[in-house]
């Protein structure tokens, strides 16, 4: 029996997994969820040295939709955060209703408005924001998803916005006005430093759980080393795809040879 074709989508996710796979991104680790769903992905993102995140190890989920790239995945931290561009359960629901009206005035309305539809880890990012004329958000359209991205850019955009936040339009109030305070002091006051560190400081017994060490030097944060795999299930797919698309070739092929039939009989008449 022929095994199902791979859609367009999978196809695209099967070539970006391997890539990522062969070439990692700095910081990261990515693996499938279940071998035979291409759409959800976990990542493991280890804290940048030399910042507030240095020695940490976050676990996210990447969730794709059915017509990416068209579409943007969704990025959702399943590690506790505490990040003004990521969102919390009740993160703004108590803050001060004059702060509030501050930052709506500001332009962070859109932000009170998503809250309730959005999952607590969810991140708040322009390039993971459909690509849709919203004058409201203050976001260019250039700013937003388009098809050219990929997961390699979104990982990268993460990682950046862990270190330099959106406070303009944070997801998490609360979070965002402490930022501000601990970055206006220069590091004087010092509440949110010490949240992150706390976190960071809850992350060591999951990475020792999954036999995983975090770097904590540049060096060792910038080695590169390719994923080892389960399994060959991540082959079996590739092969799928190579197949795929052999059976397309084939397929042109013969729609080329009927033509040429057609073409040979007219000429003979």
């Amino acid at each position: 029996m022929a095994q199902q074709q791979m859609t367009s989508s999978q196809k695209a996710l099967m070539l970006e997994l391997k890539s990522l796979q062969e070439e990692p991104v700095e910081g990261f680790r990515i693996t499938l969820v279940d071998e035979s769903d291409l759409y959800n992905w976990e990542v493991a993102i280890f804290g940048p040295p030399n910042t507030l995140y240095e020695g940490g190890y976050f676990k996210a989920h990447i969730k794709f939709p059915i017509d990416y790239p068209y579409s943007p995945p969704t990025f959702r931290f399943l590690t506790k955060m505490w990040h003004p561009n990521i969102y919390e359960a009740n993160s703004c629901l108590n803050f001060p209703w004059v702060v509030k009206i501050v930052l709506i005035i500001q332009g962070a309305s859109q932000s009170f408005v998503n809250h309730t539809s959005s999952q607590n880890g969810d991140v708040c990012i322009s390039i993971l924001h459909p690509p849709v004329d919203d004058p409201q958000s203050g976001e260019l359209p250039s700013e937003r998803w388009n098809p050219t991205q990929n997961v390699r850019t979104i990982l990268l955009s993460v990682i950046s916005l862990l270190n330099e936040p959106n406070t303009f339009s944070p997801a998490n109030v609360d979070a965002s006005v402490m930022f501000r305070k601990w970055r206006d002091s220069k590091g004087k006051d010092k509440e949110y430093a010490e949240i992150i560190r706390k976190q960071v400081s809850a992350t060591k017994a999951e990475a020792e759980k999954d036999g995983v060490k975090v770097p904590t030097t540049l060096a060792e944060y910038c080695i590169k080393t390719k994923v080892p795999s389960n399994d060959n299930s991540s082959d079996l797919l590739y092969d799928d795809l190579y197949d795929d698309d052999i059976d397309d070739e084939d397929e042109e092929e013969e729609d080329a040879d009927c033509y040429d039939d057609d073409d040979s009989g007219n000429e003979e008449s």
